[in-house]
């Protein structure tokens, strides 16, 4: 019987190493951002030497990160998108260099179908999935975050405020991360999405959707490295409590 190897690595330096097959990259974690950590840790620069493909936010947590084919488009609470340079930092970002395992399509289907389509398709659900669904939406529902101020709120006061943006009959690709349940506190367990229209004029954290017709591509990652801030800005964060409720709030 063949074995799958899982690496789960915590690193504490940023720029170590470079982009490795079947490999997520995430810098910080999910519960640090829920907590107000929005200082930028690692450029944008950096962050590509780990992958092309990825999801994240900016300083300051200005604006929704999507990385496709090797590019980096930062999506501000104006609802357009931009092209951050690469010594713009990054709080919270997740990538990996994506080199597909599987593909299929994927028709007539809302978030919560597409997920249970990908989750029937790759029935471990033990394992790290980098996802991209290329096609046509009847609708689709996204949402984004504007630059905060010191002292940071946490982040589920932000979305409280958040700019919700909707589109219909509009071509573009989803980009994101299948995480596994006991990952929690990391990541969003689940799938996690960003959109990017095939204009570049629309996108942001995906809130719903109507897919008409589409492609799914998925890459099997069988490695996680975590790297964590040089700084202190972890310091003083109790990260051992249950911030589930936070997310649901910031998610939906």
């Amino acid at each position: 019987m063949k074995k799958i190897l899982f690496v789960f690595v915590l690193v504490f330096c940023s720029g170590c190493l470079p982009a490795a097959k079947n490999q997520i990259t995430q810098t910080s974690t999910i519960d640090a951002l829920l907590a107000g950590t929005y200082d930028g840790q690692m450029t944008c620069q950096q962050l590509l030497a780990y992958g092309n493909l990825g999801i994240g936010t900016f300083d300051k947590l200005d604006g929704e990160m999507t990385i496709l084919q090797g590019k980096i488009y930062q999506i501000k609470s104006d609802g357009k998108v931009y092209r951050p340079a690469l010594s713009t930092k990054t709080p919270f970002a997740t990538v990996c260099n994506f080199q597909p395992d599987e593909q299929f399509p994927i028709q007539s289907a809302d978030f919560k179908t597409a997920e249970s389509i990908i989750n029937k398709k790759v029935s471990n659900q033990n394992i790290f999935l980098a996802v991209e669904i290329s096609g046509t939406f009847k609708h689709i529902k996204v949402r984004s975050v504007p630059a905060q101020q010191k002292p940071y709120p946490p982040l589920a006061e932000v979305a409280k405020t958040q700019p919700v943006f909707e589109m219909n009959d509009v071509r573009g690709t989803i980009v994101g991360f299948r995480t596994p349940a006991f990952a929690k506190g990391l990541n969003v367990t689940g799938c996690h999405f960003h959109f990017l229209s095939g204009n570049f004029t629309f996108g942001g954290h995906i809130l719903d959707f109507e897919l008409e017709t589409g492609k799914c591509r998925i890459d099997k990652c069988s490695k996680f490295l975590l790297i964590l801030p040089e700084d202190d800005s972890l310091k003083n964060i109790d990260l051992s409590k249950d911030k589930s409720k936070d997310l649901q709030k910031v998610e939906k």
